[in-house]
């Protein structure tokens, strides 16, 4: 299924993804409307972070909530851990969490806590980054070859 501009309806707690760079997309979780104006619950980073990027990593991230248009035009419903993994309730479980999340800061970690590991955290309580796993297995065997013929 493409990314193209007309959207499914969102139901709260349904991971959203939107069209990153070349590798990776960012993820967040619909949160609901507020005065008719729906809103996403992401892991994002505050500007002044952005070159800590270049290693992975950055200590000043949040989960923000902003109006869908702001976080992205483009995007699709990506509830992929559905048939792995029964959704959690949204009013009991996943909204107390994100409310909660959202006081704290939070390390921003591209290979073990990005969008998308925290979005699959608060919709399903399990971790994962498939965008990461797909980038690793293709890292990690070229590594392996190289430190087994001694290049690294």
């Amino acid at each position: 299924m493409g990314l193209r501009n007309s959207h499914p309806k969102l139901y709260p707690g349904d991971i959203l993804e939107f069209p990153g760079n070349s590798y990776f997309s960012h993820f967040g979780i619909y949160y609901g409307e507020r005065d008719g104006v729906p809103y996403v619950a992401h892991l994002t980073i505050r500007d002044s972070d952005t070159k800590l990027l270049l290693f992975g990593r950055a200590i000043n991230a949040s989960v923000k909530l902003d109006p869908l248009d702001v976080v992205g035009k483009k995007y699709k419903v990506s509830n992929y851990l559905d048939d792995k993994h029964p959704p959690r309730d949204f009013y009991v479980l996943i909204k107390p969490e994100i409310d909660e999340v959202m006081t704290k800061p939070i390390t921003f970690d591209i290979l073990f806590n990005n969008s998308e590991h925290q979005a699959t955290m608060l919709r399903y309580g399990v971790k994962k980054s498939e965008q990461i796993e797909k980038v690793y297995s293709k890292i990690v065997p070229t590594w392996k070859d190289l430190f087994e013929k001694k290049k690294i």
